[in-house]
């Protein structure tokens, strides 16, 4: 059974930061694509960050771009999302997403999640 599941989330003060951790099992997902989508109270998921299958082409948001670096060990079967300088308006649910097939910002596209961890920043 393929398993995604993050960690890290919790409550910071506004400018603070955190690291999002996302533990695959089940399967690899060293040669997939993954990426981070998050969800707010009200509001569609969207698209947060990707990252490529080698690790070496990421894709952001604009609202995080400077912000969160996206990055992967693929030895670990992990990825990983540090948010810095966090904002009240990045207070969401996370997601992590494994293999895209199409458009890394699509939610549709992928075909494993994650259950979700909350981040709440405080203004």
């Amino acid at each position: 059974q393929v398993q995604l599941v993050e960690s890290g989330g919790g409550l910071v003060q506004a400018g603070g930061s955190l690291r999002l951790s996302c533990a695959a099992s089940g399967r690899t997902f060293s040669s997939a694509s993954m990426g981070w989508f998050r969800q707010a109270p009200g509001k569609e998921r969207e698209f947060v960050a990707a990252i490529s299958w080698s690790g070496t082409r990421t894709y952001y948001a604009d609202s995080v771009k400077g912000r969160f670096t996206i990055s992967r060990d693929r030895a670990k079967n992990t990825m990983y999302l540090q948010m810095d300088s966090l904002k009240s308006e990045d207070t969401a649910v996370y997601y992590c997403a494994g293999e895209s097939r199409g458009s890394f910002a699509e939610a549709g596209q992928y075909e494993y999640w994650g259950q979700g961890t909350q981040v709440t920043v405080s203004s």
